[in-house]
């Protein structure tokens, strides 16, 4: 992905203790979030109750693919930085992971508004798929989905470059490897656009709609407003993916106003766009939740490895409540 893995290609107009600070940045708080992760997905497989709710499982299947798209690029972002090249054959697998796992993020976003939104208007009588028995479909659909458009690419990229040793060449792996023409980037960035605009209306009528009929609804009102919370910081987190196709605008902005280099601010594109919103996962879904939040707590202070039986019924009616 262009966004992902645009670095500049020479690693000697950086600074050393610039490169130094820069991968002792990303790394800390990267252990910090898979660490959040562990926890969590520690949590999911050991209490039932939680894998009986369709939100749950939704948020399971994000922190999984955020973990994927963190682990490609982040891994990506090392080997640009570090000037490491790798052949053909090892790069596009982790080229292919990384758009695929970014394109999945909206439709991840968007589908959680829509169980939030069902959940609230269609408490007693969900429609079918969306069933935590069923939900599977979903998840599977938005899994084809995000594939199709890699697929399509780098299986050109293969057919262009049939007559190159893919296991023998070595290239900095960065995306400028499969897009080569301005068409293709042109092509790409509108497959982007069409995603995010896609959600973005998902987000903003969910979000309408949960606001207009509050007053309506006869349920708690505090399970309401929670909902809305939830949609808007989903919202908030696609703002912050969608601001990374403005790299170009900001990177030219701050090379030539701000005096940045341009790998800095290549950096701080790939921070705040790329990393900040899938470390948003854990603090959205997971220290707001209060039953999440509670299973974390002793979870990290090993104060108990197993929920209490007493303790288990009150989860399952919060559970099953949400």
């Amino acid at each position: 992905m262009h966004n992902l893995t645009e670095f500049p290609g020479n690693a000697t107009t950086y600074n050393s203790l610039s490169v130094i600070i820069k991968v002792c940045v990303v790394i800390p708080v990267f252990c910090i979030f898979l660490y959040c992760i562990a926890v969590m997905l520690h949590i999911f497989a050991s209490h039932r109750q939680y894998l009986d709710s369709t939100r749950y499982i939704l948020f399971a299947y994000m922190l999984t693919n955020d973990t994927l798209q963190l682990l490609s690029s982040v891994l990506l972002f090392l080997f640009v930085i570090s000037q490491v090249k790798l052949s053909i054959a090892y790069c596009v697998p982790l080229l292919f992971l990384s758009t695929a796992t970014f394109q999945n993020t909206p439709l991840i976003l968007a589908t959680m508004c829509l169980e939030r939104y069902v959940a609230i208007f269609y408490p007693l009588q969900r429609p079918a798929a969306w069933r935590s028995d069923r939900i599977w479909v979903i998840i599977l659909s938005m899994c084809l989905i995000s594939c199709i458009y890699p697929v399509v690419k780098y299986s050109i990229v293969a057919r262009d470059s049939a007559a190159v040793d893919i296991l023998s060449t070595a290239v900095l792996c960065k995306s400028t490897i499969v897009t080569t023409s301005p068409v293709q980037a042109l092509f790409q960035l509108g497959i982007y656009i069409l995603f995010f605009a896609v959600v973005a209306v998902v987000i903003l009528f969910t979000y309408v709609r949960i606001l207009l009929e509050t007053r309506k609804l006869r349920q708690d009102k505090v399970s309401v407003s929670k909902a809305m919370h939830t949609v808007l910081l989903h919202g908030f987190q696609l703002l912050l993916c969608i601001l990374a196709f403005t790299h170009p605008i900001t990177e030219d902005f701050l090379v030539l106003h701000a005096n940045w280099l341009f790998g800095d601010v290549s950096f701080f594109n790939y921070f705040c766009f790329i990393l900040t919103p899938r470390f948003l996962s854990p603090l959205i879904y997971g220290f707001r939740d209060q039953n999440l939040r509670g299973s974390i707590r002793k979870t990290i202070l090993c104060c108990s490895n197993k929920v209490k039986p007493g303790e288990r019924g009150k989860l399952q009616d919060n559970l099953s409540a949400s």
